[in-house]
C-alpha cells in the first residue's frame, strides 16, 4: 500500500512539473534479470553447490541404502524368522526417521545460506545501480513495480556491465 502511495505521489509530482523545468533523466533497471545474469549470481550458485554437494551425496546414498533394505525385506520376508523381519523393519524405520531429520536439516541450512548469498547479491546490485545513477547523472532510476519501460530508458545492461566489471577485480 505504501509503495503504491509513493508511486502515485511520484507520478503526481512528475505530472505537475511545468514544461519549462529542466528535463529529467529517468531510467529503468530490471533487477530480476540481473539476479539471473550477473556473474556474482553464478558464483553464488557454484559456491552453494560446492558447499552442499557432499551432504547431498550422503543423503542420496542413505536413501539408496534404505531402498535396498526395503527390497531385501520384501524379497526375503518369507524365509526370514519373525525376529529377523522385525529387526530389519525396525532398522528401516529408524533409518528413515534419521534420513528425514537430516534432509530437513539440510534444507534449512541450504535455505539460510542461499538467503545470505541472495542478500549479498542484492547489495551488490543496489550499489551498481547507485553507481550508474551517479556516473550518468540520472535524476530517477526505477526498478520493481514498473508496468512498462521502453528500451530507451532500460539501463539494465549498463548495470550488468558494472557488475561484470566489479566481478573481475
Amino acid at each position: 500500500m505504501l509503495k503504491k502511495s509513493i508511486g502515485f505521489t511520484l507520478l503526481g509530482i512528475l505530472a505537475s512539473m511545468s514544461l519549462e523545468a529542466a528535463e529529467l533523466k529517468i531510467g529503468f533497471v530490471n533487477v530480476a534479470r540481473l539476479l539471473e545474469r550477473a556473474p556474482q549470481a553464478e558464483r553464488a550458485k557454484k559456491e552453494l553447490e560446492r558447499e552442499f554437494a557432499p551432504r547431498d551425496k550422503k543423503l542420496v546414498a542413505e536413501q539408496k541404502q534404505i531402498k535396498a533394505m526395503e527390497e531385501k525385506l520384501a524379497r526375503d520376508a518369507a524365509i526370514m524368522s519373525e525376529a529377523e523381519r522385525q529387526k530389519l523393519d525396525k532398522e528401516i524405520l529408524s533409518r528413515k526417521r534419521e534420513a528425514k531429520r537430516l534432509q530437513d536439516e539440510f534444507r534449512e541450512d541450504f535455505n539460510l545460506r542461499r538467503n545470505e548469498e541472495l542478500t549479498q547479491l542484492q547489495k551488490e546490485i543496489f550499489e551498481a545501480i547507485q553507481s550508474l545513477a551517479k556516473d550518468e547523472n540520472f535524476d530517477l532510476l526505477l526498478t520493481d513495480g514498473v508496468v512498462f519501460a521502453s528500451d530507451t530508458v532500460d539501463v539494465t545492461s549498463k548495470v550488468e556491465k558494472k557488475l561484470k566489471d566489479s566481478f573481475r577485480r
